[in-house]
């Protein structure tokens, strides 16, 4: 599209903004949009309407339909509206539960989609404020809801917001659910389809009776209650990085029979603006680094950090030279796993039909160990939704031990639909207490578990591609790859492609084609070598970027061979990435 023709739409779509169905303040970022000599910001708040994705809603906050503000938040629950009430026409009261983070707008963004439901005549159960994303999945199914929101954009940068939508079974929507509510918002073709008009009987305020509830839930995970008792003073250093955990991560840890944690004052303070930190998120060293210095000055053992909405955690452990080091997300989840199995194996709670989930772009090893103790696994897609579809379709069929992804979320308990960060830090300083009453520090356990099962290290590149031309940009790259397909990897032969576009696989070896056993279609190519490494190749569904997923295996025979295998392992990985061009 010619930029003239495109600007003169975006113009046009503006200018509906200013009329009286908007707020003055919105008319007033509107205009000023139209009045600056350069459009690139007018634009980009307009040129599109905001999407769902993986993830729900998600962008930049601001006035625009391509932006987060009280109108597309508003259109979307208008939206989830007229769908629950074509889908639950026979309840005489659908209910949903609305909960939000810490960020700028979120209390906001919470409180008019309460009176948009409300006005639909939608009951609406409302936390007073802030709480961990995973308990909102856990209200929706422990209140009987059909369906709940969380206001949260999780790791995003400060000047983002987003929108997560849940339905009955807790999970965030998948197909059909999620393409009928985009149809029923798209329906929403202006500002007066939206109904603003509170109904306060409908809105009922959360106590905290739910978070007990919660609690005492995440209570019946632990395996290794003698372990903590014989360890519960071992030091922990916990920060909610300005977000919601502050609310029940330190509750949860001292209900478990952990006594000694320790806070990071600084970033106990609750904000948008995340004053601390460059960026929020639980992958990068910076954002623990505050964390870090607290636990070298308290000589403490674990770090444990949670990102803005509590679903998601990073941690550090001390190495054989006492130095604190950064576990990445396939290494707590490998921990997860390994302890999981490991210990219902031993206290007798595995029925011979139990399963464990990951997530295609995760490591290798979970499949390995899950084999050599007679677990079942599911590889599903990225995203949490898939795990959670994965426990909805084997409930009461086999019994769900645990499930991760490389992107720092797990979920140990089937009551719970979304990764939960205060069931995973629960988790985490239990395996600390346990691997300390086996005589190892958890960095030991992990590297045993390399020592027994092989050695992976994972590497995720994203590269960001801001804007319209930055989508168009990722568009020509997918298919790039898919038009020139890898031949080997590092000097290792490819022998099998997978494109989940296409539901496809290829053997190369045989020669062979397969069909992908998946739920539905997505933008994913993947490539195996015959030296084990992987690499994994996908758009982000809710941020402007395209994410590589690099995997190198070898094996091990003691814990001193490790940092050889891993300093090889660099080297390929650098390899990798420059056949790939990125």
């Amino acid at each position: 599209m010619e930029d003239s023709v495109l600007l003169k739409q975006v113009r046009t779509k503006a200018n509906a903004w200013l009329s009286d169905d908007y707020d003055a303040e919105t008319r007033k970022k509107v205009q000023d949009l139209l009045d600056k000599e350069d459009t690139t910001d007018l634009i980009e708040s307009f040129y599109k309407d905001l999407e769902f994705g993986t993830g729900g809603l998600r962008g930049i906050m601001g006035a625009g339909s391509n932006r987060m503000n009280i109108y597309t938040v508003g259109a979307a629950t208008q939206g989830l509206a007229n769908y629950l009430k074509k889908e639950f026409t026979k309840l005489p009261q659908i209910s949903v539960v609305i909960g939000h983070d810490c960020r700028n707008n979120s209390r906001l963004f919470a409180e008019k989609s309460a009176d948009i439901f409300s006005a639909n005549g939608i009951k609406v159960y409302l936390f007073p404020d802030l709480r961990p994303t995973p308990e909102i999945s856990y209200a929706i199914r422990k209140l009987g809801c059909q369906s709940g929101i969380c206001i949260t954009a999780s790791h995003n940068p400060k000047e983002y917001n987003g929108y997560k939508a849940y339905w009955d079974d807790g999970a965030q929507v998948i197909a059909p659910h999620d393409k009928n509510i985009i149809a029923e918002v798209n329906k929403v073709s202006s500002v007066k389809d939206i109904h603003f008009k509170t109904n306060p009987a409908l809105i009922e305020l959360l106590d905290n009776k739910i978070d007990e509830q919660f609690i005492s839930d995440l209570l019946t995970i632990s395996i290794s209650k003698e372990a903590i008792q014989k360890h519960k003073d071992i030091k922990i250093v916990y920060t909610p990085i300005h977000g919601t955990g502050i609310t029940l991560i330190p509750k949860a840890l001292k209900a478990l029979g952990f006594e000694n944690i320790i806070h990071v004052p600084e970033q106990d303070v609750i904000s948008g603006d995340f004053p601390t930190v460059k960026s929020p998120n639980p992958e990068e060293a910076a954002a623990l680094k505050m964390a870090v210095e607290k636990a070298i000055e308290t000589g403490a053992d674990l770090v444990m950090a949670s990102d803005p909405d509590a679903d998601r955690v990073g941690a550090a452990v001390r190495n054989e030279n006492g130095e604190f080091v950064l576990l990445n997300g396939n290494q707590t989840l490998l921990l997860f796993i390994y302890y999981l199995i490991t210990r219902w194996k031993e206290t007798g709670k595995l029925s011979g039909n139990d399963y464990v989930v990951k997530t295609i772009v995760s490591t290798e090893l979970v499949k390995k160990i899950a084999k050599k103790n007679g677990i079942k696994m599911y590889d599903c897609y990225t995203g949490f939704k898939w795990i959670a579809d994965v426990i909805k379709q084997n409930e009461g069929k086999r019994t769900y031990i645990g499930g991760g992804e490389e992107s720092y979320g797990f979920l140990a308990e089937d009551f719970v639909r979304d990764k939960d960060a205060v069931s995973a830090c629960m988790l985490l300083a239990e395996i600390a207490a346990w691997a300390a009453d086996n005589g190892k520090t958890v960095y030991e356990l992990l590297q045993d578990i390399y020592v027994e099962y092989g050695f992976s290290k994972e590497k995720g590149i994203s590269v960001v591609k801001q804007g319209k031309s930055g989508a168009e940009e990722i568009e020509v790259m997918m298919k790039n790859y898919r038009e020139n397909p890898m031949s080997e990897l590092a000097g290792s032969k490819v022998f099998f492609v997978k494109d989940f576009a296409k539901l496809t696989g290829m053997d190369i070896v045989e020669n062979e084609r397969v069909t992908l056993d998946m739920p539905t279609t997505s933008n994913v190519l993947q490539y195996f070598a015959e030296d084990g490494t992987k690499v994994s190749i996908r758009p982000s569904g809710t941020e402007p970027k395209i994410k590589f997923y690099i995997e190198i295996h070898s094996k091990v025979s003691s814990r001193e061979e490790l940092a050889a295998a891993d300093a090889a392992a660099e080297i390929k990985i650098e390899e990798v990435r420059k056949s790939l061009g990125i």
